[in-house]
């Protein structure tokens, strides 16, 4: 496994060892809070990428950041790799905040997800037709259409409202984030 994915990895499950050592009190201080909750602090906007809210969410994330990730760091070597994945974490963490401001939401946002969404979107774009199999359905598809319809899929949800407690605004402010990193890259609009 290339080192800066295995370093993620490795960090994530120590805090969530963490976690079930230190209790919901590592929340107050490391979930990434909504502006105006009184609890938000600068560092969460990275801090929130560690934690999770159990270890299914835990495990899927993880599963999807060696999948995803060790592929892309074997191509873009491990500089790159977590350039890419700060900006993705960041984006979602950005994106994440601003809705929660909009809609006057007081909950805060844990998790890999934007980090793995913007590793989907990177895997897309840099291998649009890798073949991927979805859990559900079980149907190989182009990574481009994957990514898509997953996006697609979670901007309906968001926009919805449904399944309530998942931060899919954050999810698709991961996917900005990795699509403009590598549209900078490749010296393409907006920024070539």
């Amino acid at each position: 496994m290339p080192p800066f994915t295995q370093a993620m990895i490795v960090a994530n499950v120590i805090v969530f060892l963490l976690e079930q050592v230190l209790g919901g009190s590592i929340f107050g201080w490391f979930a990434l809070w909504p502006w105006d909750s009184g609890l938000f602090m600068p560092w969460q906007l990275v801090s929130y990428a560690f934690l999770h809210g159990g270890l299914t969410h835990l495990a899927f994330n993880m599963f999807g950041l060696w999948m995803f990730g060790s592929e892309l760091e074997r191509v873009w070597g491990s500089r790159r790799m977590g350039i890419f994945y700060g900006v993705s974490v960041l984006t979602a963490a950005a994106v994440q905040l601003a809705v929660t401001s909009l809609m006057g939401s007081t909950a805060p946002t844990v998790g890999a997800s934007g980090g793995l969404f913007g590793l989907l979107v990177g895997f897309a774009m840099v291998f649009p037709h890798r073949k991927v199999t979805p859990l559900l359905p079980p149907i190989p598809m182009p990574a481009w259409l994957f990514v898509t319809l997953y996006g697609l899929i979670e901007l309906t949800l968001g926009v919805t409202g449904s399944a309530s407690g998942i931060a899919h605004f954050a999810h698709l402010g991961g996917l900005l984030g990795g699509w403009l990193v590598i549209r900078y890259w490749r010296g393409q609009a907006p920024f070539g």
